[in-house]
């Protein structure tokens, strides 16, 4: 497997550990818990999520407003594999 398949690999299992902690600490399913801190602090204004979006924009400090680009993300379903029908990868019928 070359390195750039490893990389990809190792971007979508770390994908999909941080929606399982977001759902294990009651967000929804298929989000990022980034995501649902740009969601709720910034589109929301809650003041609570809003001290988690600058926590993890610091954790991220390479990406520039990294909860942003994740809630983008999410909302473009960019993160989904390419060339699959969404409604397929989520199961819907």
């Amino acid at each position: 497997m070359g390195n750039l398949k490893v990389a990809a690999y190792a971007k979508s299992v770390c994908i999909a550990a941080d929606q399982l902690i977001n759902a294990v600490l009651g967000g929804w399913p298929d989000e990022t818990f980034s995501a649902r801190a740009y969601r709720l602090g910034v589109l929301d204004g809650r003041a609570g999520w809003r001290r988690v979006v600058w926590l993890i924009n610091k954790l991220f400090w390479w990406q520039k407003n990294h909860c942003r680009g994740a809630y983008a993300k999410e909302s473009s379903r960019r993160h989904f594999p390419p060339n699959e029908d969404r409604r397929a990868a989520v199961g819907c019928k």
